[in-house]
């Protein structure tokens, strides 16, 4: 049975179809343009705010804010770099605990764990993103505080509080509150990012890979470092700089722990504090100039974290033009 041939629209017809089409296809890129330019304009915007609303102490304190460690309220003295040093610091002490804890999960959940066990516990690492972060800070203030109290903070005083030169990191009273306590909740914050990003990335190597490297007689940690993750190298910087960004702008889970000071000190175990604390603890009773230095402290945190994503970013495009991509 032959089919019916369908008689193809007029000539009018199909060029009304195509300007309709082309109509429809400009529409939807200027749609998608605008939402890149709005989305621009929005962080453009966001920027320039807190850089105009921080004028008065740019205008007071000059380049002096951002290279002085005073922070007096009282006689309208500010300086950026206590809580500048403290958001850095505790954000590479997050780093060093969660990369390789998150790797190790990536790799036991992808390569180690049996298939019954890997769905549900991959859920559930997912699932501790979602945690407000002042159930994080309260969890740290409660519980985490008085173990670093009791225990960690005497044997870091003992033990490597006695290294010449290192030593000076690991001097400090037995508060439990200070750097090294906010860095492990930051730690525990990102720790589901990053592990989540890398379990979804290490799934994408080809098997083929594996069984062959396997077949070779590599061992499982052979393979996850000589052919898992240099396959994945990119994804996987991603995520850890994702991970980094979330930890820059931590705000509640922090000031439950980091003590709030703003005295410069290189010790991890005494307070200090990071620039979304502290803002956080005292915007609601600043007024004048300390409001001008906050608002100002803001646009501190937006350039930290601006320059180091852009550093990921450049690090991501050596590593693409290295792999010849």
């Amino acid at each position: 049975m032959s089919a019916i041939p369908v008689p193809a629209p007029p000539p009018s017809q199909a060029r009304s179809r195509d300007l309709r089409d082309a109509r429809n296809d400009r529409l939807f890129r200027w749609l998608l343009a605008g939402t890149v330019v709005f989305m621009l304009l929005a962080l453009a915007s966001a920027a320039l705010s807190m850089l105009w609303g921080g004028r008065e102490a740019l205008a007071s304190q000059g380049w002096r804010f951002f290279l002085s460690a005073e922070w007096n309220p009282v006689e309208d003295r500010y300086g950026a770099l206590v809580p500048i040093y403290g958001t850095l610091v505790t954000a590479v002490i997050a780093m060093l605990i969660a990369v390789p804890v998150s790797f190790g999960i990536a790799f036991f959940l992808t390569e180690v764990a049996p298939r019954w066990m890997r769905g549900p516990v991959g859920t559930a690492i997912e699932l501790l993103a979602g945690i407000p972060s002042i159930i994080y800070g309260m969890w740290g203030l409660f519980v985490l505080v008085p173990v670093m109290t009791t225990h960690v903070t005497p044997w870091l005083n003992d033990h490597l509080g006695t290294i010449p030169g290192l030593g000076v990191l690991f001097r400090g009273p037995p508060l439990g509150i200070g750097m090294l306590t906010a860095g492990l909740v930051l730690a525990i914050m990102v720790i589901p990012f990053i592990s989540s990003v890398m379990r979804e990335v290490f799934l994408t190597v080809p098997a083929r890979l594996k069984e062959s490297a396997y077949a070779l007689g590599s061992t499982r940690w052979e393979v996850s470092w000589d052919i898992v993750v240099p396959y994945t190298r990119s994804a996987v910087i991603g995520g850890i700089f994702l991970g980094l960004g979330r930890a820059l702008g931590e705000t509640m889970a922090v000031a439950f722990v980091v003590g709030n000071s703003v005295r410069l000190t290189p010790s991890l175990l005494e307070p200090g504090t990071t620039i979304a604390a502290l803002i956080a603890n005292d915007f609601a009773e600043a007024t004048d100039t300390y409001r001008s230095a906050l608002l100002l402290l803001g646009f501190v945190l937006f350039l930290v974290t601006f320059v180091v994503l852009a550093i990921a970013r450049l690090m991501l495009m050596r590593i693409s033009r290295r792999e010849g991509n």
